[in-house]
């Protein structure tokens, strides 16, 4: 397939990189003057046309993606350091205790609910054709594109470009996983520059979480790749403007995850003090791991239709800071949504998020 040389338009003179690769320094390069907004999604640092390993990554890139070299020079090469990325990036100062009522209370709330409630009623067929094609129901999409965005209002503010670079090439060393991560975002910038380029799009235009996050549903540029759909029927994958495309991306997404049409996520869970092997069943983590008999046999007590799952549970710790935890039985879905995000504290904010917005939605 022949790609097209994208045309930057991003109101910037075009320069050469008069360097050969691997061989870049200050003084060969002759720097853009980027205009640059005090916004505070704007980078503020130097362009990584200095920078010789970013330049040997682009030549690098261009060769693997058969993209055009001096496009991916000048897209690389125009990013900037950010500061605010890097920092934000950095492990916490000190350790905090979680909080599973303050952080619900950021999600589940009465602005995020009502807009959740526009955004199922203004798209109700659509939400239907996608649990129909992907198994997904609409209150998990629409508490996913809730927790994410709200609906489209929050989007990010950074230069998606700046923030990929940064963590590409300036991922803090402080942070446990570094060199993983800074290969991890590597990879992203490779898929979003070879999708800018199939899109002969500008992209330094696209804006985005400090981590490169885009869109209504904050799809890193590998997850666009992978999961994103067409569901609009017009020809194109618009993660910003068209809430069809959203929803058919987000059912996308979880069903290549694994989502299992008609699971519950989790069940209300209680111990039996007398027999309970709480280090046995905290041991795997949110990996459900236990068929329900063994699930039992350590102390967590299931009533009801929890009694007849079929497939593996996990116990799920909710910690509320200095009061008693809270538990849940978490099933395969319940894990699926943590693949979004990392985090069961997460998982259940989109989870009710969902449910309070289907109820205000019930006659």
């Amino acid at each position: 397939m022949t790609l097209h040389t994208p045309s930057f338009g991003f109101k910037l003179a075009l320069f050469l990189i008069a360097i050969s690769a691997g061989a870049a320094s200050a003084k060969d390069v002759k720097p853009l003057k980027v205009k640059v907004s005090a916004r505070a999604g704007q980078a503020q640092g130097p362009l990584y046309a200095t920078r010789a390993d970013a330049m040997q990554f682009a030549d690098d890139l261009a060769s693997r993606r058969s993209l055009d070299p001096e496009w991916v020079r000048q897209a690389i090469g125009q990013s900037r350091f950010n500061p605010t990325v890097a920092r934000l990036m950095q492990p916490p100062a000190r350790a905090f205790v979680k909080n599973w009522r303050v952080y619900r209370s950021r999600f589940i709330d009465p602005v995020r609910i009502q807009a959740g409630v526009n955004f199922w009623q203004a798209n109700r067929s659509t939400l239907a054709r996608a649990e129909k094609e992907y198994g997904v129901p609409p209150e998990i999409i629409v508490g996913i594109i809730g927790v994410e965005t709200i609906y489209g209002r929050d989007t990010g503010s950074f230069r998606v470009m700046d923030s990929l670079a940064t963590l590409a090439f300036d991922f803090p060393s402080s942070h446990p996983r570094a060199q993983e991560r800074s290969d991890y975002f590597k990879g992203e910038i490779e898929q979003f520059l070879t999708m800018e380029s199939r899109r002969n799009a500008d992209p330094f235009e696209p804006r985005g979480s400090y981590a490169g996050a885009m869109g209504m549903p904050q799809f890193m540029p590998s997850s666009w790749a992978k999961h994103a759909v067409d569901f609009d029927g017009d020809g194109s994958i618009d993660l910003w403007n068209s809430p069809a495309d959203v929803i058919g991306s987000v059912a996308s997404y979880f069903k290549a995850y694994g989502w299992q049409s008609g699971m519950p996520t989790h069940y209300p869970v209680r111990f039996d003090a007398s027999r309970l092997d709480m280090d046995a069943l905290m041991a795997p983590d949110i990996l459900p791991t236990f068929g329900v008999a063994s699930f039992t046999a350590k102390g967590a007590v299931l009533e009801g239709p929890a009694l007849e799952h079929k497939g593996p549970l996990a116990l799920v710790e909710l910690l509320n800071g200095p009061d008693a935890p809270s538990y849940v039985a978490g099933t395969e879905n319940f894990y699926v949504i943590t693949r979004y995000n990392w985090s069961s504290y997460y998982a259940m904010s989109v989870i009710e998020l969902g449910r309070e917005v289907a109820a205000r939605l019930a006659p």
